[in-house]
């Protein structure tokens, strides 16, 4: 076949014709040219030939199902998995109206029969079968998104955690959001334990960088810290095992984590905080957004062998909320470009405290409102443990 046919409409596309008989091969060849459809025709006589004639120029295959390394039903599996994306249309001799849903069936785009159709119906039925691929296409991408998207969510309630608090006379909630839009969790972390004297455990860290195994590595940290604290292991020496755990999982020695534990009293009065490179928890009370300067702070685990990380006790009052957050949170910007930081996060806290907000409300609220001054979603993980006592929660 002509190779130099002028193109009119559609340039640079070719059809594929896989016919072992010449003169059906000279039919095709007219009928495209007559309906004047720019389709150049590339002629081949086999399956195995044809595959290696397809190239991004390939708009559609037309297939006879009677070809000398292949025949039928056969043949046209072997076509479609060659085909991959591209349409096939089954054009064959034989009036069987049986064999054409069952090509159809087969995954065919339509079936056609040489000698009764016009230049143009052919024309129409390869546009047919083009825009048909990109709907299944199309099907075929939204089914895979809603998969992941339950594959995510099965995803995260396996490696999230659920916090074990039962005392109803404190509150808490929890949310994550992963960083820039990205589908899977990373690498922040935080838990909650009740223990059978009463006192609350509380755990919020952050893995640095980004990624699966940063995220992997968090929900080990996070994992190590509930066994640590659930077999009874003293809160000043839990840090140095999670430092321990840090040591032996990570992928390279320049992989950091910060964490800020902190212990409850049974009666609610008092928070032990330990800080390892992580920022402190604010603390909310009598309608107002503290961020408790005196709490100390230790190194980020993995930073320094031995390290030791020192207990800052807070006084928490009858009635307060406690709120430990990822850096996530602050490090977004606001719309004249400076950074939120964490006297932003106070004020969007008060805002929305003094508004009477809950705690589970609040949480969404912060998120939302700190993605609204960032003007758009942020780009770092974001996790937050809100705790409260007393009627104001």
């Amino acid at each position: 076949m002509s190779g130099q046919r002028e193109r009119r409409g559609v340039e640079n596309l070719e059809i594929l014709l896989v016919e072992d008989d010449a003169g059906d091969a000279l039919l095709v060849e007219e009928l495209l040219d007559g309906a004047g459809s720019g389709l150049e025709p590339v002629w081949t006589t086999t399956v195995a030939e044809a595959e290696r004639r397809i190239t991004a120029r390939t708009l559609c295959i037309l297939l006879d199902l009677n070809l000398p390394d292949s025949e039928g039903l056969e043949g046209l599996r072997k076509a479609l998995q060659m085909a991959g994306r591209i349409p096939v249309i089954v054009l064959t001799g034989r009036v069987d109206r049986t064999l054409g849903e069952l090509a159809v069936a087969e995954g065919a785009q339509d079936y056609l029969v040489k000698g009764t159709v016009s230049g143009e119906e052919l024309v129409r039925a390869v546009r047919y079968a083009v825009e048909r691929r990109k709907g299944q296409e199309t099907a075929r991408r939204l089914a895979e998104a809603e998969l992941l998207a339950a594959e995510k969510a099965r995803l995260e309630r396996g490696l999230l955690p659920r916090p074990i608090i039962s005392n109803p006379a404190l509150s808490w909630s929890t949310r994550y959001r992963p960083g820039g839009g990205r589908a899977l969790l990373g690498g922040d972390f935080f838990d909650g334990i009740e223990l059978d004297d009463g006192c609350v455990r509380v755990l919020m860290g952050d893995v640095t960088g980004h990624g699966p195994d940063e995220a992997a590595l968090g929900v080990a940290l996070r994992v190590a810290w509930r066994c640590l604290v659930l077999a009874g292991a003293p809160p000043e020496a839990v840090l140095s095992g999670l430092q321990k755990v840090l040591g032996a999982e990570r992928h390279s020695e320049d992989v950091f984590a910060t964490v800020c534990d902190i212990t409850l009293t049974a009666d609610l009065s008092r928070a032990v905080v330990r800080l390892g490179g992580h920022p402190a928890p604010l603390l909310l009370r009598s309608g107002r957004v503290e961020a408790d300067t005196v709490i100390q702070r230790g190194p980020l685990l993995g930073l320094v062998d031995d390290a030791a990380w020192p207990a800052t006790t807070v006084a928490l009052g009858d009635d307060w909320g406690l709120m430990l957050f990822t850096d996530g949170l602050v490090e977004g910007r606001t719309p004249d470009g400076q950074r939120l930081d964490v006297a932003g996060l106070m004020d969007l806290t008060s805002e929305a405290v003094g508004r009477g907000v809950g705690l589970g409300s609040l949480a969404d609220e912060l998120i939302a409102s700190a993605e609204r001054a960032n003007g758009g979603p942020l780009l770092d993980d974001v996790a937050l443990f809100l705790l409260g006592s007393g009627s104001r929660w």
